[in-house]
């Protein structure tokens, strides 16, 4: 009987235990949702899969290839030259600056390959979004080690384009600026324009009237209009010895003046921490002066909200692996989306809106990563149908506040014969372009095959403004079906050109142009894109996506135009 107490007791504790974890199963699975479970079709990855994976292996190892040319950045010996100088190459500055062991969402490392004045390894700069003292900022870092970070036409663009993606998300803002100005030879290209380089200044100041943080640190060179990147900034630091602000550097003062003076005394840390004014924060080296950007973003007062209504994330039921076996060899634009679907969300559940209305266009809810967002995916053609779907389900998510993802694959436009028929898709569509240009919540659009006609636009294209837009390797860009312009092309050369050698050569040359103009290497080298991501990577990318635009809140707009009956 002395035993029984001891006994007794132990049996009460380990009950609690399994009454507390059955209690917190139960809320568990009451907070699930009761989404359709996709069953999909299991042949869909056998049919054809070899076939389909071998063409898709091309079309990845092309964009390997040019991702490979990015991350080589100026080359082994411009790379030994730079850290000779005690200056860490960009790689590192960006990873010095993130919190330890934190996904870094870098944007468009293709931008600058094979420029029509020669390829700029990453356009010069790396732009991506991290984890800083617990909070999500985008840095943007040039590379000084490539041509001392000199600027070209698309360095500016790719700059402008991170800073779009701030102000979307109202995310801080960090620069480290190490950059010799523009490169002169191209300045009609990156000076007078309203999207040339003054206009990373406009952004910067109405982002800091925004509450919008902006932080600068000097590791190099701030050379010419460069120089108002950290003195337009709320915070400056600069690094003894490397950093240096000035508009004209020692070169141009001899030249105009003919006084010699060095770099440390005409612009560098001790003159503008102590004398101008125009940095706030000495560093003695680079390691000091990441270290007080870390400070200096924990002082920011911005705090990631809570992903309200974000469930515990579950795994799809189908493999993500399978995606690039099912993107058909040929007419890719037949690909079943809800294959795609079931690769990407949640337990492969999703909770269709009007599946049998205007059943070319997909529409419906479910969670990614555990955040619920509105799906809106290509099944055939935008007819007037599944146009007026698309622009209820638009506003319904703005409504109700729910991040869309859009997954474009537009096919080619078949032409109506009826009058009455046309106007009436016409006007559809240009309800739904409506409805997609002025919804305020965020839009992520992913490019899984076709991006043809201007159904593109419908679906998030860049000129919607989507928060982020990524493509797969095989996407496809071009103004109309590919097949109906060569057509046109070869038509209007046989009517123009006599000579059949000339015509041949001259068919050949456009069509070798429109076969490299529509790759996705050849868009995201133009920044017509925020990145190339394999097939089974988009899941990851999209919940990183998800957490950007969920960690600060913005205001709704929940405001549309007219829409004609």
């Amino acid at each position: 009987m002395a035993m029984a107490a001891p006994v007794c007791s132990q049996f009460r504790k380990l009950a609690s235990k399994l009454e507390n974890v059955c209690q917190r199963c139960l809320a568990y699975h009451s907070t699930q949702p009761r989404f359709p479970v996709l069953k999909l079709d299991d042949t869909a990855t056998s049919m054809s899969s070899s076939a389909n994976g071998d063409h898709f292996k091309k079309q990845e190892e092309v964009f390997k290839s040019a991702l490979a040319v990015a991350h080589a950045g100026g080359g082994a010996k411009a790379m030994e030259r730079h850290t000779k100088r005690n200056k860490k190459l960009v790689e590192d500055r960006v990873k010095a600056l993130l919190d330890e062991d934190t996904p870094f969402l870098e944007l468009s490392p293709l931008a600058g390959f094979m420029m029509e004045y020669g390829t700029v390894p990453r356009a010069g700069v790396i732009t991506g979004i991290g984890q800083i003292s617990g909070k999500l900022c985008m840095l943007m870092a040039n590379d000084g080690a490539l041509k001392g970070g000199t600027m070209f036409p698309i360095t500016v663009k790719k700059q402008l384009r991170a800073q779009e993606i701030a102000q979307q998300n109202r995310l801080p803002c960090i620069y480290v600026v190490d950059s010799g100005g523009a490169f002169l030879p191209l300045q009609s290209d990156i000076f007078p324009d309203k999207n040339h380089g003054g206009r990373a200044f406009y952004n910067e100041a109405v982002m800091g009237a925004d509450g919008i943080y902006q932080v600068a640190v000097v590791c190099g060179s701030c050379t010419a209009g460069g120089a108002y990147v950290p003195t337009m900034a709320d915070e400056a630091v600069i690094v003894h010895g490397t950093g240096s602000v000035y508009l004209g550097g020692p070169p141009l003062v001899k030249a105009a003046l003919g006084e010699i003076v060095s770099s440390e005394d005409l612009g560098g840390a001790t003159v503008h921490c102590k004398v101008s004014g125009c940095t706030d924060y000495f560093a003695p080296d680079e390691n000091s002066a990441f270290e007080t950007c870390r400070d200096i973003v924990a002082t920011l007062n911005v705090h990631p909200a809570d992903a309200q209504g974000r469930l515990p994330a579950r795994l799809p039921l189908y493999d993500p692996a399978e995606l690039s076996s099912l993107i058909p060899k040929d007419q890719q634009h037949t690909l079943d989306m809800y294959q795609v679907i079931g690769r990407l969300v949640d337990g492969s559940a999703f909770h269709e809106f009007k599946r049998l209305y205007g059943p070319t266009l997909i529409t419906g809810f479910a969670h990614l990563d555990g955040y619920l967002v509105g799906i809106v995916g290509n099944q055939g053609e935008v007819t007037a149908d599944a146009a007026a779907k698309g622009a209820h389900f638009v506003t319904m998510c703005n409504e109700r506040q729910i991040p869309l993802i859009f997954l474009q694959n537009t096919p080619p436009e078949s032409t109506e014969s009826s009058g009455e028929v046309l106007g009436d898709r016409l006007k559809c569509q240009a309800r739904m372009m409506a409805a997609v240009s002025c919804c305020s919540v965020p839009k992520i659009t992913v490019l899984v095959g076709n991006a043809v006609g201007p159904t593109h636009y419908l679906m998030a294209g860049k000129a919607m403004s989507p928060n982020f837009l990524f493509s797969w390797p095989n996407a496809v860009r071009c103004a109309d079906n590919p097949d109906t312009v060569k057509d046109s092309i070869q038509a209007g050369l046989r009517a123009s050109v006599e000579d059949d050698a000339k015509r041949e050569t001259l068919v050949a040359k456009y069509l070798d142009r429109l076969a490299m103009e529509t790759t996705a290497v050849f868009a995201s080298s133009r920044l017509l894109d925020d990145g190339v991501i394999l097939p089974q990577d988009t899941r990851a990318t999209l919940s990183q996506c998800l957490r950007i635009v969920s960690a600060y809140s913005r205001p709704a707009r929940p405001a549309y135009p007219v829409f004609r009956m």
